[in-house]
């Protein structure tokens, strides 16, 4: 298979984003220690401190720009395997889901009770004047939502509790 049909599937925070590898290609990455890392694109350049990684280098905790982002990267084979259902995070169970950066509530796609499944919207949340949609990243129950449309949250707040 040549390469450049390859893309990669990265969620940062709880957002979602997809790239071709391409991208790869036309960024340059200087290691500036074993932990650290400058990348420049499109003649912006910004440094990214690795906090934490897991063996298989597929999660990490980087820090950019001041700002902290649990990140995971799946290639082919695991967005294929996770359209097969053999998805790593189907034995997780997530408690909490709380918000990824300060914004405003603009609106709530669920109710208590209800059974949601992984990737339903949770919850728009407008931050930097964009809206983004917060999902759910496994199956559960919302336990409690414990935010209101236009409510103002801070990051790290909790938005919403999970059975």
């Amino acid at each position: 298979m040549a390469a450049r049909g390859k893309s990669y599937k990265v969620i940062a925070n709880g957002f979602v984003f997809t790239f071709p590898e391409s991208i790869i290609h036309t960024t340059d990455f200087v290691n500036l220690s074993s932990d650290e890392i400058n990348l420049i694109k499109d003649h912006r350049s910004v440094n990214v401190r690795i906090v934490e990684s897991d063996i298989s280098g597929k999660r990490q905790k980087v820090e950019v720009e001041g700002e902290t982002f649990d990140i995971e990267v799946k290639d082919q084979l695991d967005q294929m395997l996770e359209t097969m259902g053999y998805n790593s995070s189907s034995g997780k169970h997530i408690k909490e889901i709380k918000a990824p950066m300060p914004g405003l509530v603009l609106s709530i796609a669920v109710n208590d009770g209800q059974e949601v499944h992984e990737g339903d919207r949770i919850l728009i949340l407008e931050a930097m004047k964009m809206e983004n949609s917060i999902t759910v990243h496994a199956n559960a129950k919302i336990r409690r939502i414990a935010v209101i449309a236009g409510q103002a949250v801070e990051k790290g707040q909790v938005l919403v509790e999970l059975e």
